[in-house]
């Protein structure tokens, strides 16, 4: 039976060129996976504070990626290069692989959570800062990790939740929100009068300097919502930059009862 210090004594000039190529071979897959890494978080070229937080999220995520497939790598150069010492590799690689078997049905759902944090993360879903909604979670991302979202709730609350559990997410702060005011008037208010009523409200909140800046487009009247007993129900629809279209529909209904006011008209109820 040989034993590693004859082994060792058996190692010739070929064996250390095997060993060498295999170290360079793993080297360069290394600065490859750096590269390809590396790729996935572009600098931004935005100083918005969004997207600052999605690059850091991005490159933070990416480290993670390549630090895992560099063990992979080395774990894959080590088996390989034994055999050169004399050491056959079968008995380390079924240990390795049973290990994995045995970590990966242990830990399915951790590596469930891994796989929905990259893709958050690649596909740009959201990022810290953003308000989001997911079933009965809504609040504002604090942290994304490659397991965990924390969300601050309306309450106050923080909310931890797997990213294997986040199916389907709404991303409230991207581009622009969405807001509706309706507001039903009194039956016997000629119609007309109460769009141009409503139209007046809109008009001098679109023309107010100190809202411009929540605004990306309208307040609009959409016209006749519906019909209550016969009373009908405006629509008035705006849009704003994210997350402030609930203030601006509250300012927006208080202009259109003042102005509704001024004319004489009798809201039967305000939504």
């Amino acid at each position: 039976m040989s034993s590693p210090f004859g082994n060792l004594l058996g190692f010739t000039i070929q064996n250390a060129l095997h060993v060498a190529f295999i170290l360079v071979l793993a080297l360069v897959c290394n600065r490859l996976l750096r590269r390809a890494t590396g790729r996935l978080a572009q600098p931004t070229g935005s100083p918005a504070r969004g997207a600052q937080a999605r690059e850091q999220q991005t490159r933070a995520l990416a480290d993670g990626v390549y630090s895992a497939a560099s063990a992979i790598v080395w774990v894959i150069a080590v088996l390989t290069a034994l055999p050169e010492f004399g050491i056959s590799a079968l008995p380390a690689a079924a240990v390795l692989g049973a290990t994995v078997l045995g970590l990966g049905m242990a830990t399915g759902s951790v590596v469930r959570d891994v796989v929905a944090g990259l893709q958050i993360a690649f596909e740009d879903q959201y990022a810290a800062g953003d308000t989001i909604q997911s079933g009965e979670i809504s609040g504002r991302v604090e942290q994304v990790t490659l397991r965990r979202t924390v969300v601050r709730d309306g309450r106050g609350a923080v909310v931890s939740v797997a990213n294997g559990e986040l199916r389907t997410v709404s991303n409230l702060s991207r581009d622009w929100s969405q807001g509706f005011v309706d507001i039903t008037v009194n039956a016997e208010t000629p119609l007309e009068k109460a769009l141009q009523g409503a139209e007046a409200a809109a008009a001098e909140l679109r023309g107010d300097a100190s809202w411009s800046q929540a605004l990306v487009d309208g307040p609009r009247v959409l016209g006749v919502q519906a019909y209550d007993h016969f009373a009908p129900t405006l629509r008035l629809q705006v849009r704003t930059v994210p997350t402030r279209q609930e203030e601006v529909c509250r300012e927006l209904r208080r202009r259109i009862q003042m102005e509704f006011q001024r004319q004489g008209i009798p809201p039967a109820s305000a939504r």
